[in-house]
Formats: C-alpha cells, structure tokens, sequence
C-alpha cells in the first residue's frame, strides 16, 4: 500500500507557519518535574478517586501487567478517561491531567481474567459508572515513564502493586448486562452497546478487562488493541451492514477543520464505498521528528474492505469509523477521502482518539458542495499546505478519480 517520503518539499520549510511552535523537549520536561514533586508527596501508595479507567500492557504476552490509572484527587474525575470530552482542549491540557494518572501494575496471563483478587477488582472497575474512591499501595517507588504514543492516552508514573482496593462500585448496568451474558460473543457485546449509546472508549476499556466474549474465551486485551479492535468492529459493521445498502450522494462534499494544529480536510465523492486516509507529517512533528522533508503516507481500502493491518495503524480505524457514521446519518454511501497534515503544533501524540473525534468534529458542520475535480483541486490548494500533486501522487483514490476524468475536466 501507499507508504512513500516526499522527495522534494510540498513546502519550502521557510514557508511553514510555526503558529503554535513549542519545544516536545521542555514540554515533557516540564511536565516530568510537576510528576516529581508529587512523586515526592506520595509515598509507596496513593489514594484517589479512579476515572473508572484502567491499563493492560502488551509486553511480555502472554502475560501482561494490568492494574488501576489513579491520580491523587477525590471527587469527580471522569474527564480524565472520556477523550469523547476533549475536542476542545488543547495538548497541554490533555498532557496535563493525564499526566497525573498513577499506573498501578500486576502481572497477569491474559486467561486468567476469573482468577484472584487483583483480576477481579480490575474488572470491577472497569466496570463502575462514576469515578471510584481507590487506594494502591507499591511494591517499589513509582517511576517516571510518561508514555507518549498515538495509539493510546498519555499516563504519568508507573509501579508494581502490592495491593489496591475500590470502595463505593455502582455497576453500570449495560456494561453489567453484557459481562453477565456469557453466550454471547465479544462482537455481539461491542455492537450491542455501541447501538444503546455508550462511548466507544468504555466500550474499548471493557474489552480490554475481559467482560465480553464466551465465558470459555474471555482474556486481557492489551489496551493498545482494544482500542483499535473496537474501533475496527463498529466501523466495518456500519459500512457492511449500514452504507453499503445506501443509494449514493449525488455531488462532492468538502469538510474542513483545524484541530491540536492537525489540519483535516476530508472529501466524500458520488460512488460505491471506497476508503483512504492519507496522513502527513511535518519535520519536528512525532512521527517526522528529525525529517527534512515532510512524511507522507497512508492506507486504502476498496468496496470489500481490506485483509492486513493498515499501514498508518490505529488512526485508520478510527477515521473510519467517524466517517461510516456520518454517511449512516445522511443514508448515503460515497468513496471517502481523509487529508491530514500534522503541522509542528502538534508536538506530541495523544492518542487515536484524537483522529476519531475530530474527524466526527469536522464532518459535524454542513459541507462545501463542489462539483468536478478541478474544484476539489482549489479547494485543497486553498487550505492546505501541500500542494495538490503531492496527495495525488500518494493517494488512490484521487489517481482513479483523475483517470475517470477527461483532460479538461480538471485543473491542477
């Protein structure tokens, strides 16, 4: 699939507009000293009130570290896990409260989801409906290891548990329904509680606890692939089962957004469902930190979807599952296009939620009608900085709609 670097520049660096220019160096040092001087207040335990939110590791598989994220404040703390609240705020802000989350671990195989204490009281909290009082006690110091990946939400320092314990769990009862049925499949749960209106990141921390599935199957999940597990199943249910059976839209629809200096620009095209996501970064940006050119990639997907891991990961998933909502909304299928230029601003990664949210934020607003190809071309040049030829020439979707066309039926 498409996965190339630009050999010459869209743009000129000079040219780049660093309105949001800061240092990811200081930024995590700062954020590591403000970790330290509560380290120092905390002892080898910590009492707070857990966001219901909880961590599964992927190293060492099959046995993995799980345990409890707790940040040492009492009250309601359930902004923390809700990335589904964050539209609006910026990097720092996220780093920042996240930041103060204590990741307690406790190594675990992934069956053993019904056996022992700690296994149990994960699961309960990943349960719970509101943030749950919780004290953990460490077996060592906790340490300062801010993980900064775009996979999942950045947490502060880690520790090995000797102990921790929960007071006060109110289930919430549609979580509760699906972990209690144990015939049915993990799918069935995801769906199901999807379609009854809960947010996808309960859905992908309930999966990773082990809730769903046939009681004889049910395990850990490391949290880095429940997020996109969960991101894939609803998103290819909605397009299989949902847009597919949609008649077409009938004009091109433009979306255009600017979020954590990511700038979203996503077409919906007349035509059966096609999918692409096509993603560049910028040099000093996470994925393009020491690059002198900008870095652009992305995946593709046709009218039966597709066998192997997208090449841009998690964000793929998650692109695609705001943007099978929206055509569900409108009745419609199309072949959708998603441009993401990741501009210096954004200095380090929050997570794929990032993508799914803003994507859902971009495609909230009514759209720009456009109607042939030499129009999508303005439309891009306008308000991105690459210039046309560099998408086309890494993505698909806008080479076939190129060759569909007649030499004058487009501008470049």
């Amino acid at each position: 699939m498409i996965s190339e670097m630009a050999q010459e520049p869209a743009v000129k660096r000079s040219d780049i507009v660093y309105k949001h220019m800061r240092d990811p160096a200081l930024l995590r040092y700062y954020y590591k000293i403000k970790t330290v001087s509560a380290l120092a207040n905390m002892g080898m335990g910590i009492e707070g009130s857990s966001p219901a939110d909880i961590f599964v590791g992927r190293f060492g598989y099959p046995y993995v570290n799980i345990g409890p994220l707790v940040p040492p404040e009492i009250g309601d703390t359930s902004l923390l896990a809700t990335p589904e609240r964050w539209r609006f705020l910026s990097i720092e802000d996220v780093v920042n409260f996240r930041s103060k989350l204590v990741r307690g671990m406790y190594l675990t195989k992934i069956t053993d989801v019904e056996k022992g204490k700690m296994q149990e009281r994960v699961r309960d909290l990943a349960l719970a409906e509101k943030p749950t009082d919780t004290e953990m006690t460490f077996s060592k110091k906790p340490v300062i290891k801010m993980d900064f990946r775009d996979e999942v939400q950045p947490f502060g320092p880690s520790a090995q548990m000797k102990d921790f314990s929960i007071d006060n769990i109110k289930a919430n009862k549609k979580m509760e329904y699906m972990y209690s049925d144990t015939d049915a499949k993990a799918t069935t749960a995801i769906l199901e509680l999807y379609d009854k209106g809960m947010e996808v990141s309960r859905i992908q921390r309930g999966l990773s606890a082990g809730l769903f599935g046939l009681k004889k199957n049910r395990k850990f999940v490391p949290t880095r692939w429940s997020i996109t597990a969960v991101d894939d199943t609803i998103g290819k249910t909605i397009r299989d089962e949902e847009v597919k059976g949609f008649e077409s839209i009938d004009a091109i629809h433009a979306y255009y957004n600017i979020a954590l200096d990511n700038r979203w620009l996503i077409l919906l095209f007349p035509g059966n469902w096609q999918y692409e996501s096509i993603e560049a970064w910028w040099p000093g940006t996470v994925w393009n930190e020491d690059g002198r050119n900008i870095s652009i990639f992305g995946s593709y997907e046709g009218y039966k979807g597709r066998k192997t891991y997208a090449e841009i990961g998690g964000c793929y998933y998650s692109g695609r599952l705001a943007i099978g909502e929206r055509l569900k909304l409108l009745q419609r299928q199309a072949v959708a296009l998603i441009l993401r230029e990741a501009h210096p601003g954004y200095i380090m990664p929050v997570g794929v939620w990032n993508v799914r949210e803003h994507v859902r934020e971009t495609l909230a607003v009514k759209p720009d009608i456009l109607h042939n190809i030499g129009e999508v071309f303005e439309y891009v040049g306008k308000r991105l900085d690459i210039k046309p030829q560099y998408w086309v020439k890494n993505s698909r979707i806008l080479k076939d709609m190129l060759t569909q066309k007649r030499i004058n039926d487009y501008v470049v």
